[in-house]
């Protein structure tokens, strides 16, 4: 610990990092100092000047905090720590002149402004401000910019601390923003007007420290006293990014993210923020059985009981949706294989090996990816399938990471070596030596298109192969949010989708959507929307959706997590275990628990890692039978990336977001 610097901040003596900013040590030393223009994970741009401090012994005149580091700081006399304050009559008078001149333009329309509450600005001019300003002269306005459907502004109230400039630059790694102008005509807009393309852009209203930049589909809607926030988890991709649900009553009025290091760091794609409002829409409130070809409501009891006169003595099969929480997936594996029958969860038939969770998971930690020296993907696009993952890449990238590709060409936004379109440059790779890369921190991750064909096996032992002698990290780049803690927990059948489905004569489908069910089986749907699995039903059981119920979910590197229930299901719809659980007792076979902390019990018990919340388990490693794949292009495994889901299609937002991607990909500029 000798490389640790001691310096004295407000009479009190730390040691610290001599590479950190004067802002971090006072943060590590517990002492707030002001700040808009720096970010923690953004680059120092220096130029609010509301982070001032005093240096003693330094020059005559405040310092910016954030832009300088321990290192720079000069011994006192006779060798003694230097002294650092941060509440000096000099710091309080630079903050007050600060303050003056950044609200010298501001506009006073905190009522009707949609950041009111929240509002940096608002807190720091309460704390750090003078209770009236000299100016007196017309205040300056400047026209908003359109973003697109997403972020709306208010370009008045900028203060110019370029924060949303850096986050799309450096973090989302699209160049459409930026200042243009001097002095009183420097303003903040995007190139030629265009719309913001990327599916981060929703990050930039959280890191606007005024009301420059709002959400558009939540404004004027609650203020953030009216809100009850609950912790949870976002299930639109496989990375559980953790996040914030605010609700109103029992609407939820919108997701924010939660700071994770490990997972989502503090950011949340465009999808998991604004997909709430497909919550509300296209809901099954209340069960329905098909009569002469047509759906009509009915009763519990009533439901339940045709139900179970139709499993009864049948050949069952349990299908497991993308958004099912673990709990609901165990209790239906229990009530059908207590009924003869098998549960099958990778339902886009993707060859995931059962009993290898270093293969179906894989040995790699997200944030592995933060310190890797090359990273290689195969048949993924994460730009589509985890946008969060993807900006993890790009600063890996931006570090100095040699990144491969292998599959779909693709904007990912960064640099990347194309080594082949398919199986055969997965195989040229194997062929090659990779000396060079032994004792790197490497990282392999493979997605779902290479493994959703009848040769995803083989695909997958290559890729692990490869893995094994380049000594690199592993990681099995999921799409569905339920996989992983569904395969923990057993729901396979020997043979995969088709190997389930064949001969069965009742199909019970937990709320899996993206599958298409041939004529002939008798159809039970148990899910929260009125989407393509519903329109397939003989009966309909409707049950919560994530927000509505606690549940688990596995993230695609293994962690467990919890989602909490932040509101409560519409109309007659349950919980999903318990629907199983009320079920099994119509069936004569009913399951072992009577409340979700009986069956969590029974869970943990069978499967000891889940016991184990926020904590990535070690998988040993167990390489596969090596096989050759076939000589055939991965397709990745999303077109769609707004309408992956019953969640997404049911949501208006998603609709238009989907419908302007096409419209930039089928439209060329007249240049090209």
């Amino acid at each position: 610990m000798s490389d640790l610097r001691k310096i004295i901040i407000d009479d009190r003596e730390v040691e610290v990092d001599p590479a950190m900013t004067l802002i971090q040590a006072c943060e590590q030393a517990g002492i707030e100092v002001p700040r808009f223009c720096y970010h923690e994970r953004l680059s120092i741009a220096g130029n609010c000047r509301m982070c001032l401090v005093e240096v003693v012994g330094g020059p005559p005149k405040p310092a910016a905090s954030c832009a300088m580091q321990v290192k720079d700081l000069r011994p006192g006399p006779e060798g003694a720590p230097p002294v650092v304050k941060t509440n000096s009559p000099m710091v309080k008078k630079a903050r007050e002149g600060v303050m003056e001149f950044l609200l010298i333009n501001h506009p006073l329309d905190c009522p009707i402004c949609d950041q009111g509450g929240e509002c940096d600005l608002q807190d720091q001019a309460m704390a750090y401000g003078v209770d009236f300003s000299r100016f007196r002269e017309p205040k300056r306005a400047t026209t908003d910019l359109d973003l697109g459907p997403l972020v709306e502004t208010h370009m008045t109230r900028c203060i110019s601390c370029t924060r949303c400039v850096r986050f799309t630059t450096e973090v989302a790694g699209i160049s459409q923003m930026g200042q243009t102008g001097r002095g009183e005509d420097s303003e903040i807009t995007s190139y030629l007007g265009e719309t913001l393309d990327s599916n981060l852009q929703g990050n930039i209203i959280d890191l606007c420290p005024v009301g420059a930049l709002v959400s558009k589909p939540y404004a004027f809607t609650a203020r953030p006293w009216e809100l009850t926030k609950t912790e949870s988890i976002d299930v639109m991709d496989a990375l559980g990014s953790n996040i914030r649900v605010d609700t109103k009553g029992r609407e939820v009025m919108r997701f924010l993210p939660r700071n994770h290091d490990g997972v989502n760091e503090e950011w949340l794609s465009d999808k998991s923020r604004f997909v709430w409002d497909g919550l509300r829409r296209q809901r099954l409130d209340t069960p329905y059985i098909r009569e002469n070809g047509k759906l009509r409501k009915a009763g519990w009891d009533e439901a339940l009981t045709a139900v179970a006169t139709a499993m009864k003595g049948k050949k069952v099969t349990g299908l497991v949706g993308d958004l099912a929480p673990v709990e609901a997936v165990f209790a239906l594996k229990q009530l059908i294989e207590g009924q003869g029958g098998t549960v099958e969860c990778r339902t886009d038939g993707a060859r995931l090996p059962a009993d290898n969770r270093s293969a179906y998971v894989g040995t790699a930690r997200i944030e592995d990816i933060d310190t890797a020296k090359a990273i290689m993907l195969i048949g993924t696009n994460p730009r589509d399938e985890a946008p969060v993952l993807n900006a993890r890449i790009r600063k890996a990238w931006l570090a100095g990471a040699k990144i491969g590709v292998i599959g779909e060409a693709a904007d990912l936004t960064y640099e990347y070596f194309h080594l082949g379109a398919g199986r055969d440059g997965l195989m040229g790779l194997m062929e090659e030596d990779h000396t060079g890369a032994i004792g790197k921190d490497t990282v392999v991750i493979i997605g779902q298109g290479a493994l959703r064909e009848a040769d995803g096996a083989a695909v997958l032992a290559q890729a692990m192969k490869f893995a094994e002698t380049t000594e690199s990290k592993f990681l099995v780049l999921h799409t569905a949010a339920a996989r992983v803690g569904a395969m923990d927990v057993g729901a396979v059948t020997e043979g995969g989708l088709l190997a389930a489905i064949d001969g069965a004569e009742v199909i019970y489908n937990l709320g899996a959507d993206e599958v298409d069910i041939d004529a002939g089986p008798f159809v039970i749907y148990q899910g929260s929307h009125g989407d393509r699995g519903a329109h397939r039903a003989d009966v309909i059981l409707p049950g919560a959706a994530w927000t509505e119920e606690s549940g688990l979910f596995v993230n695609t590197e293994g962690r467990p997590q919890l989602a909490a229930r932040a509101s409560f299901p519409p109309g007659q719809a349950k919980e999903n275990w318990a629907i199983l659980r009320a079920l099994s007792a119509q069936l004569g076979a009913t399951l072992p628990y009577d409340s979700l902390t009986q069956l969590r019990q029974q869970l943990v018990k069978d499967v000891p890692h889940l016991k184990k919340i926020d904590t990535v388990p070690e998988n040993d490693w167990v390489l596969p039978e090596l096989d050759t794949p076939a000589s055939a292009d991965f397709r990745n495994a999303i077109k769609d990336h707004y309408l992956t889901n019953p969640i997404a299609r049911a949501s208006a937002l998603m609709a238009e977001l989907s419908a302007a991607a096409k419209a930039r990909g089928a439209s060329s500029l007249a240049a090209e």
